[in-house]
This record gives C-alpha cells, structure tokens and sequence, in this order.
C-alpha cells in the first residue's frame, strides 16, 4: 500500500509539473513582448527543457514493471509536456544547420547601412558592425542570397521595393529616392521581436541593383529568419 502511494504520488506530481511548464510557454511568450525579452527566453528554455525532461521521466516510468497498472495515466500526464519537447528538438535539429549569426546581407562586401534604424535599436541591441566571421559564415550557410539585378529603371526599382515592404507589413521608417535606401522594421507575431532591415536600389552600366540587409535587435541566433526574410522580399520584388 505504501509502495502505491508513493508511486501514485510520483505520477501525480508528474502531471502538475507538466501542466505548470506548459503554462510556462505562454507566459515566457508574453513576458519577451513586454520588451524583458532576456528573462522571457530563459522561461522559455526552462519551460522546453522541463519539458523535455520530464518527458525522458515518463519513458522511463513506463518501462518500469511497478509503474505498470499507472502506465495509462502517466501517457496521458505526458501530453502536457509533449508541446514543450517538442519546441526543443525543434530548436535542436536546426542547430547544425543553421549558425548562430543574426546579420544577412546580400552584399557582403559594401553592405546597406543603418541611419534611421540606429536611432530605435537602443544601447543593449544587437551590433551593426560588419564581421568577417559572420560573413563567412553567411556564405557558408546561405549561399543563395545575392544581389537582385533588374532591368528596371532605378525609380520604378524603388517604389516597387517600397510596395513589396509594404505589403510584408513592414513598419517604413525611412524613405529615401535621392539615396536610394528604404530602411524598415519587420515584427515578428509571436515573440514580438523587432528585425531591421535596410533596403538599397543603385544603378550599374548593366541595369538596377537591389540590395538587402536584414539584422536582429537581440539573440545571437535568429534561426534563419533574415535570410528568410530577405529571401521572401526578393521572390515578392520579381513578382510584381
């Protein structure tokens, strides 16, 4: 009878920890939109990794002979914390793939600058300066992200990347035709993060060049998302 109890407590507890890391994840969530974006990642990452584990607690449980009549109720305590896991190796299976840079250009020798956007990111944002590490880890990892040459006129080449920003609902903060630079800020939906990205149409003997920066406010890694975004912004461009 006390061994029962005792097991039966550890599947209950098994439970409640899986429901307060599973509602952890929201609050981590809210807690990185109100701008406390570091104390909100670390309850993020504790609410994955408690997930995770408790997840390897459960497997464990359940190949044990004395926890076998509880094998229903620890499955189904173990649904709560499969969101959690699951977040985690996700954010691992990317990690070899993806490196821990957080500033894509497509021009990696004379990059877009940053004027309008320098004024918003604030003393603990992310660098702007240029890094040879980080350039050779873009081309590494995202060889396909080059200059757009297009045989449009430089004016029309602008507006056009004005109208693509646009319709990415893209926050414009700087609009320049004479210099030929767009600068904008992207928000991400979730985690409210703020990326800038500064867009530069220039002109060469051989037709419109469209150049794109995209750089992450905070985190080291953003997981692919700049190169993503410019990529969805150039594909948008030629459609138009």
């Amino acid at each position: 009878m006390v061994m029962h109890r005792s097991q039966s407590r550890i599947v209950n507890t098994q439970g409640y920890l899986g429901i307060a890391l599973l509602l952890l994840l929201p609050i981590a969530v809210l807690t990185v939109r109100s701008g406390a974006w570091q104390q909100g990642l670390s309850l993020y990452a504790l609410a994955c990794a408690g997930s995770a584990l408790l997840v390897v607690v459960a497997l464990v449980l359940l190949l044990l002979p004395r926890y076998a009549q509880f094998r229903p109720d620890i499955f189904k305590r173990t649904l709560f914390a499969l969101p959690g896991a699951l977040l985690l190796l996700s954010l691992l299976g990317n990690q070899g793939e993806i490196p821990p840079i957080h500033d894509i250009s497509t021009d990696v020798v004379n990059p877009p600058e940053f004027v309008a956007a320098l004024e918003q990111r604030g003393p603990d944002a992310n660098p702007v300066k240029v890094d040879a590490d980080v350039i050779n880890a873009q081309l590494a990892a995202y060889p396909e992200v080059k200059t757009l040459r297009s045989d449009l006129p430089l004016e029309e080449a602008f507006a056009n990347a004005v109208a693509v920003a646009k319709d990415m609902r893209w926050e414009i903060i700087r609009e320049d035709l004479n210099a030929g630079v767009i600068e904008a800020v992207d928000t991400t939906r979730i985690m409210n993060f703020k990326d800038d990205v500064a867009i530069r149409v220039t002109t060469d003997e051989q037709g419109t060049l469209v150049d794109l920066r995209s750089v992450s406010r905070v985190g080291q890694s953003d997981l692919g998302a700049n190169a993503a975004r410019i990529g969805d912004f150039l594909t948008r461009f030629q459609s138009r």
